[in-house]
């Protein structure tokens, strides 16, 4: 099991596929970049740990090949890596969950281990001890997780599309808030702790901004993926925001403009606009002696409107509406072509990506999935290449 050098020519703005590590026979649930090293440690469904380190042939050999016991995994292992990265020591296994876990930080600063499970919950524990120190359970399957470790809080995405922010102590917790915006299952979170800003992506092919620490609760939609978003990663120093999806799709946001909140739509029982009734408004149906006509929504106004009055459609990327989508006419007419001006780049990973890890850096990410194949990929072009946003060219 090796990887392949890419011998491709740079492509302006565009990622850079650098290296495919290739040798997992099942999919690979994640692949993490290790810092200040030209190496990558996988995990798969294949019950495998391996550590891969790049050589002098510019190919990636695994350098550690560790098998598990349990392919789905109850419970957490904690191991030491040599400074060769060439052993790996047991140090000690943490009995997490009941079921298989989904997602996991480790906090240097707290000395906690904190994880989410298929057991519809969270739990935290003492990695000093490896003792549990308390869980909360949710009414789905806890799906990803992020912490901050300054204010011990604690973000939670599930399977029916929240996002609960607890609060977490010693033996004991408290339900902060749950944030409610996805239609779709939480894929992703991303917590930057500097604007204090919280990212979801999910499987409504969504993105969602939440302004935590603003006083207004801010939240920014962004629609920019076929399929559903499976990893989001903030770059605080360039500002913007890197999402991928299962279909490959890698979108690049450009967060450092002014953006518009997304309306909440409107409930009616007639177009706000020409007063038709919908079908379901059968008095005044009757009354007027037509046919109800059906319900859609501007999604520029929020208004309730018939077909006839949202006749057109169109990209409002200030919204966060990359794709074109359904508007009233009156809002059509005052969209200038300005303004529709992309504030995102759209790239094609070109494999099924279930988890990405950045170096931001040394401007590489690292991409995986389902189709057992691990890229390596330069993004210096793609997310900025000067001193001034902290790269430097490889």
């Amino acid at each position: 099991a090796v990887s392949q050098p890419i011998h491709s020519r740079p492509q302006s703005s565009r990622p850079v596929l650098l290296n495919k590590i290739e040798g997992h026979s099942d999919a690979v649930n994640a692949a993490v970049l290790i810092p200040k090293e030209d190496g990558v440690i996988t995990v798969s469904e294949d019950r495998t740990i391996r550590v891969w380190l790049k050589r002098d042939s510019g190919q990636y050999w695994p350098s550690i090949y560790h098998t598990v016991s349990c392919k789905y995994h109850k419970r957490l292992e904690e191991f030491l890596l040599s400074e060769d990265f060439n052993k790996m020591n047991h140090v000690k296994t943490y009995p997490a969950h009941q079921n298989r876990v989904s997602d996991m930080v480790f906090s240097l600063e707290s000395e906690w281990v904190v994880s989410t499970g298929h057991d519809k919950s969270v739990s935290w524990m003492c990695t000093q001890s490896g003792s549990m120190l308390g869980r909360h359970y949710f009414g789905s399957w806890a799906s990803c997780l992020q912490y901050d470790n300054d204010t011990q809080h604690a973000f939670v995405g599930d399977y029916s599309g929240q996002i609960t922010l607890l609060k977490l102590e010693r033996q004991t917790y408290s339900t902060i808030t749950t944030l409610k915006g996805h239609e779709g299952s939480i894929g992703a979170l991303w917590w930057d702790p500097v604007q204090r800003l919280l990212f979801s992506g999910a499987s409504d092919h969504s993105v969602i901004m939440w302004d935590i620490g603003g006083r207004k609760g801010r939240t920014l939609l962004l629609q920019g993926h076929h399929e559903r978003v499976q990893a989001v990663r903030y770059l605080q120093l360039t500002r913007q925001l890197v999402s991928c999806s299962a279909d490959g799709g890698v979108t690049v946001w450009n967060m450092d403009t002014p953006r518009e909140e997304a309306p909440q739509w409107l409930d009616s029982d007639s177009c706000q606009k020409c007063e038709q009734p919908f079908f379901w408004n059968v008095k005044q149906m009757w009354d007027s002696k037509t046919i109800g006509l059906r319900q859609h929504h501007c999604r520029k106004c929020g208004k309730a409107v018939c077909g006839k009055c949202s006749s057109k459609s169109t990209t409002y990327p200030v919204m966060g509406f990359e794709f074109q989508v359904r508007v009233c006419d009156t809002c059509y007419d005052t969209v200038k072509d300005e303004d529709r001006t992309a504030l995102a780049t759209f790239h094609e990973g070109k494999h099924n990506i279930a988890f990405m890890d950045m170096d931001p850096s040394r401007g590489l990410m690292v991409t995986c999935g389902s189709d057992r194949v691990v890229k390596i990929w330069d993004m210096t072009q793609v997310v900025g290449c000067s001193i001034a946003t902290g790269f430097s060219p490889r």
